[in-house]
């Protein structure tokens, strides 16, 4: 088949890797002419820990497997940390690891020196952590141009940033330049943008858009050895849910407010990538609030046991959220056209299983 994508993040490009790999011819329209939405602007976690039960969980698992599969995006399957400061929190480790499906996700307790062995940066006070083996991280500012490095290979792909589409129907796309682009199947995977074409296609998305702010250090100097996540973290993600999360005494004013967790990953040339925040009601800010900034810089450096490089990078990011019970959306907006969107933070992790998923769909309703 002909197949166009619409979108050039990291769903976008996936669908394009499947595409490709399935032996069909694509084309990729981006109307940047580079993705500059939330698929740059992640931790480039593939985090497997805290999935909910069912098809989420299937998926992540899917996704993490496929993910070392694909060459030239160097995954580093080195697991992650949710280090834990109190009792309480150890707690919360103990009752997940305790999970029938524990193994499978890789759960293991750790106390404070077995955490600190396995990331030797922990230096700060701490009581344990909860160890996921399955964890992994990807660089997201490098992935996108390795994955179009990867399927140019093919002689079967090719991409053209800078094209905003214009309209869309069975066969055809529509540029922003005028040019017209057959396609046997369209794949519509716009990220956050769910207004213009996308509202005229179809009006009633179950997605939200969710905002997020981040930062990054300069190089640390030391070697964080895993992915880190502090004791928020269980407050945010459905495997943990449970007893022990509900026992967890209220959070810092200002993390409750801005719907904070402490994600840390250190990037190749040794910067750390801190965040996040949550923000969901719209408009959003404009500009970035300091005071989470601060909060998020005395959490690393509690854990750390030392004070952060400068901050040499602060940004924004918006992804799309699906509101009910799907993991992703998909909608047929018109006879072989496809709408895919609402991963949420999910997008990085779970984007070569829900591409794999996508055709496997096509192929049923195709065939």
């Amino acid at each position: 088949m002909r197949v166009v994508v619409v979108g050039g993040g990291v769903l976008g490009t996936f669908h394009a890797w499947e595409a490709v790999r399935r032996g069909h011819q694509v084309l990729q329209l981006e109307r940047e002419l580079e993705a500059r939405g939330a698929s740059v602007r992640n931790f480039g976690l593939v985090w497997v820990s805290g999935r909910a039960d069912g098809a989420e969980f299937e998926l992540a698992q899917r996704a993490r497997d496929l993910w070392a599969e694909v060459p030239g995006v160097g995954v580093r399957t080195v697991g992650s940390l949710t280090v834990c400061r109190t009792e309480a929190e150890l707690a919360v480790a103990k009752e997940a690891a305790a999970r029938p499906d524990a193994v499978a996700r890789g759960f293991q307790v750790l106390d404070a020196e077995q955490t600190r062995e396995r990331n030797p940066a922990l230096k700060g006070d701490l009581r344990g952590a909860l160890w996921c083996a399955r964890d992994a991280i990807v660089e997201p500012r490098e992935v996108l141009p390795a994955l179009r490095a990867e399927l140019m290979k093919s002689n079967r792909y090719q991409f053209l940033g800078g094209r905003e589409v214009r309209n869309v129907n069975t066969g055809w796309v529509v540029d922003d330049h005028g040019v017209t682009h057959s396609a046997d199947v369209v794949l519509l995977c716009t990220g956050a943008w769910h207004s213009g074409l996308i509202r005229e296609l179809i009006d009633d998305l179950p997605v939200r858009r969710v905002r997020l702010q981040m930062m990054q250090t300069a190089p640390l100097g030391d070697t964080l050895t895993t992915a880190v996540a502090d004791g928020d973290s269980f407050r945010y993600y459905p495997a943990y849910s449970g007893p022990a999360v509900h026992d967890l005494p209220a959070q810092a004013p200002v993390a409750e407010d801005h719907k904070m967790q402490l994600l840390m990953v250190q990037r190749t040339h040794g910067g750390l990538t801190i965040g996040d925040t949550h923000e969901y009601a719209e408009p959003f800010r404009f500009d970035v609030q300091s005071d989470p900034y601060d909060y998020l810089r005395d959490t690393a450096e509690n854990l750390l046991g030392r004070k952060l490089p400068k901050i040499v990078r602060r940004w924004a990011g918006v992804y799309s959220q699906a509101t009910g019970d799907e993991v992703i959306v998909r909608r047929e907006v018109a006879d072989g056209v496809h709408l895919v969107t609402g991963p949420g933070g999910r997008g990085m992790t779970m984007s070569p299983a829900i591409a794999e998923a996508t055709f496997d769909e096509i192929g049923r309703t195709t065939t």
